[in-house]
């Protein structure tokens, strides 16, 4: 396959989805581990901004081993990148947008962090607490589920 032919097959746009879920949340993390270090705030309702950080993975699985989680969601990450990459234009690009900024942004936030930990923040109810890469997770699993149901194609060809 030509370099040329390869290289219009990559889907730069989910690379600027990821960044600025990255982003967003990297500061958002910043701001929780300054703001949030000495107590909680309330923000209406059920809703609290909660400082706690997570050495496993999603909902705290695996936290006695955090080495083998950060391993596990390395090779998610590098698996969603390669597909994310080549998303088709549409719902496609902004799911896995919005899946791979979540998944790098905490697994920057676990390599990063001493000791390795994911911080989380916000606190809605009984769930389990989170941070925005988590949310971003989420909603792109939504989009890509509608966007399949939908019949579209996720990847190019």
């Amino acid at each position: 396959m030509s370099r040329q032919r390869l290289g219009s097959r990559v889907n730069s746009a989910v690379v600027g989805w990821a960044l600025s879920v990255a982003l967003v949340d990297t500061l958002s993390k910043w701001w929780a581990r300054h703001a949030l270090s000495a107590h909680d705030v309330h923000v209406a309702g059920p809703l609290w901004f909660r400082l706690t950080y997570n050495s496993g993975i999603s909902f705290s699985l695996n936290r006695s081993s955090p080495a083998l989680s950060a391993i596990v969601a390395l090779v998610i990450v590098l698996v969603v990148l390669f597909v994310a990459l080549r998303a088709t234009p549409g719902l496609a690009t902004i799911g896995l947008g919005l899946l791979l900024g979540g998944g790098v942004s905490n697994e920057i936030d676990r390599l990063v962090r001493v000791p390795h930990r994911v911080t989380d923040f916000i606190s809605v109810g009984r769930f389990p607490v989170f941070n925005l890469a988590d949310a971003a997770v989420t909603v792109g699993f939504v989009i890509l589920a509608v966007a399949m149901l939908r019949g579209s194609a996720l990847v190019q060809r």
